[in-house]
């Protein structure tokens, strides 16, 4: 499968509408488009799929390796990958765009802000084409979208300026409906503010994607090849899935069916905990929930299932269900399933945004004694933990709960604020141990 990266000059910059468009645009054209996210973000998939109809890949060298990087790549369907990148194409230490991009082998098509220049945005994408060069990144940035370009002089004035080396894969137009709202952990999800279809055909009518596809290719594929298809005999894993549980990488899913059955269950509306051997609580927006669920039952029923030694895997949003309680920011408090030893309050800005990697103090449900987990977070909560509380990671790298440790355990139930890929090893050693 052939495919390109979107990598913008910074952040803001408009590369999800990008995205969007140049995915709406293909579509248009007869082509099946795979989208990909270069980083660990759960919310710009969110709009992928609902434009292209799949499940976003996720492309992170932190967090799966170049194998598993490969990997999730060449696990995608469609004939084109269109891969939105993470921030500016080269910043990020642990897994930048331009780390991806260079991993996969595959071209960079950057994503430069034209509301108020030409010349400029010639200017500006020479330097990123020639700084891969000073830094010595192996990758081949190979033309530019300009994005908030008006068409006539302004279109014009913006391709002649551009040098032989650098091809003008189009515009996306200013357009107010364009513009995705955002909140505290980022763009809003897909189903909550999709972008109008009318605006977004009239964005694709302006890329040119017959150069986009002839710029793309496929990188060479992974060394090894993941496990397929479970058995009857397999454990039974029940996986939390409503507007309050939505963070969950596709390949974790994938994974779970590969190796389990999976069952879903909503604690949103108040649905029983289906009969299981374990329990996955993904991250997502608990917060924005916390009265539907302490007043639903659910949570309040995995309390009781975690006391009897049910295994439960909370993350981020999963941790913060498994607390005592949950504090909004407008003050408001509400009781959670209260498994954990710690009381959970949302704060006006984010207490931890980055890559971590974690060591295991002792063998827990995800990793044995000294082994290492790396995985991301990116949460506005903080965890205030019962002096007896008892901790499965040490941080290396990250702030965790207290900055220094991570990962509350009570029971056989373990809930983390950092998100992990099934790459890392996490999933296969909760399986392993229901």
């Amino acid at each position: 499968m052939n495919g390109f990266v979107l990598g913008g000059v910074s952040s803001g910059v408009g590369k999800t509408v990008a995205t969007l468009a140049i995915t709406a645009a293909l579509e248009d054209t007869g082509h099946d488009v795979q989208p990909a996210k270069a980083g660990p973000d759960f919310i710009d998939p969110s709009h992928h799929e609902a434009v292209a109809g799949r499940p976003s890949r996720t492309l992170d060298l932190w967090l799966c390796g170049e194998d598993g990087l490969r990997r999730n790549y060449h696990r995608g369907e469609g004939d084109v990958c269109v891969v939105e990148g993470v921030m500016g194409l080269y910043d990020g230490d642990g897994s930048s765009t331009a780390m991806v991009a260079e991993a996969l082998d595959l071209p960079v098509v950057l994503v430069v802000d034209a509301s108020a220049g030409m010349e400029s945005v010639a200017a500006t994408a020479r330097g990123f084409q020639t700084y891969a060069d000073d830094i010595g990144r192996e990758i081949e940035v190979a033309g530019i979208v300009a994005q908030r370009a008006h068409g006539g002089r302004h279109e014009t004035g913006i391709r002649e300026a551009l040098p032989d080396s650098l091809t003008y894969f189009g515009r996306i137009p200013p357009n107010s409906a364009l513009e995705i709202p955002d909140r505290h952990l980022g763009l809003e999800m897909a189903d909550e503010a999709p972008i109008p279809e009318d605006a977004l055909a009239e964005a694709a009518e302006t890329i040119d994607v017959e150069q986009l596809v002839h710029v793309a290719r496929d990188p060479a594929p992974p060394s090894t090849a993941c496990e397929t298809g479970s058995s009857p005999g397999d454990p039974i894993v029940a996986v939390a899935d409503d507007a309050a549980f939505c963070f969950r990488y596709p390949a974790t899913i994938e994974r779970v069916r590969e190796r389990a059955n999976l069952v879903t269950f909503s604690p949103i509306a108040g649905d029983p905990v289906p009969e299981c051997d374990g329990v996955y609580l993904p991250g997502g927006y608990p917060e924005l929930h916390a009265e539907a669920l302490e007043s639903a039952g659910t949570l309040s029923e995995l309390g009781r299932l975690a006391s009897d030694g049910l295994p439960i895997l909370g993350e981020c949003g999963g941790l913060m269900a498994l607390s005592q309680t949950l504090t909004t920011t407008e003050g408001d408090t509400h009781e959670m399933a209260g498994v954990l030893p710690a009381d959970v309050t949302m704060r006006e800005r984010y207490q931890a945004l980055d890559h971590v990697e974690l060591v295991a103090i002792d063998e827990t449900l995800t990793a044995g004694n000294g082994e290492r987990l790396r995985g991301h977070e990116f949460h506005y909560s903080e965890a205030t933990v019962d002096g007896d509380a008892r901790f499965a990671f040490e941080t290396v790298r990250g702030t965790g709960i207290d900055g220094t440790h991570d990962g509350l355990t009570e029971y056989r139930a373990l809930g983390t604020y950092a998100h992990v890929h099934p790459e890392s090893g996490a999933f296969d050693a909760f399986l392993d141990r229901l």
